[in-house]
């Protein structure tokens, strides 16, 4: 109320600086790489958080860029979705939708709004705790929301520093969630944390990305009491590991459960569901009614 009163709406310190707009360098929601260097941005270069734009694994002036979790810019795969089925009796709506995959860019300087600021002050929050940059593997803007890439061997320590440091201060984790890209993507398996500074009235985003076959993350429960349940689900649903759980088991799913349903190359059909004496076939077997 005291934002709309003074003419501003915003979540920066001063509170004078609106979330979103035309800081995010996202393909598609903003400025794109060339707008974005036109106006004074800055390829990232190697050693620094950002994705650089040379190989993960290539070295640059006897660097070895932090890398990233994303596709490059400009690269695109196509998504399989839902909607568009036709001549068969599959009414679930997969199948039939072809998209290209969007690939937000990684971001360059300068972020714009309070993006910068905090950059800094988290940068310098690291150092004071002996984390070294490389912690942070990626940064990107996209749709108006600051996201950082981290290693997963320190997701832990991040978000301590980031709630204890005065000048941060995100005191709530609201969401621990999954995300599975599905069969020929390196490292699949993503999990998104979502945190608000209640007393700067900010929010970001961090993500670890994970390999299929070794989906192990630390647990920030004893950092994020919240994100006890949350990391539960995540578990259930997508078969992350969360190491240092106090009790990671099932919660949506029964306890002798076998998969996690919300991964890409569980079945489709799931099984059959009696209700009142009918028989309920998987939706990719039951018949069209149009």
């Amino acid at each position: 109320m005291a934002d709309e009163q003074n003419g501003t709406s915003g979540t920066s310190k001063e509170k004078a600086e609106a979330t979103g707009g035309p800081q995010s360098s996202a393909e598609t929601s903003g400025p794109d790489t060339a707008a974005q260097r036109a106006a004074g941005g800055e390829p990232p270069a190697g050693g620094e958080p950002e994705q650089t734009d040379t190989a993960i694994d290539a070295h640059v002036n006897g660097q070895t860029p932090e890398g990233g979790t994303r596709i490059p810019a400009g690269s695109t795969r196509e998504r399989h979705g839902m909607f568009g089925v036709h001549g068969s009796g599959d009414t679930s709506g997969f199948g039939g939708l072809r998209l290209p995959g969007h690939v937000p860019a990684p971001a360059e300087r300068p972020f714009g709004g309070w993006f910068d600021e905090f950059a800094d002050d988290f940068g310098d929050a690291l150092a004071e705790r002996g984390i070294p940059r490389g912690a942070v593997q990626q940064i990107t803007i996209d749709r108006g929301e600051i996201t950082f890439y981290v290693r997963p061997d320190r997701i832990r320590e991040l978000c301590r520093t980031l709630r204890d440091d005065e000048g941060l201060r995100f005191e709530l984790c609201s969401s621990v969630s999954g995300v599975d890209y599905g069969e020929g993507v390196a490292q699949r398996l993503h999990v998104v944390y979502h945190l608000t500074s209640m007393t700067y009235r900010r929010r970001i985003r961090l993500e670890v990305a994970l390999d299929v076959d070794d989906p192990h993350v630390q647990s920030v429960v004893d950092v994020y009491p919240t994100a006890d349940w949350h990391e539960r689900e995540t578990w259930d649903m997508f078969g992350v590991i969360f190491d240092g759980h106090p009790a990671l088991t099932r919660i949506l799913m029964p306890d002798d459960w076998e998969g996690h349903p919300q991964r890409k190359d569980y079945p489709l059909g799931g099984i059959p569901v009696e209700y009142k004496g009918a028989e309920i076939p998987p939706p990719d077997q039951r018949r069209s009614y149009t």
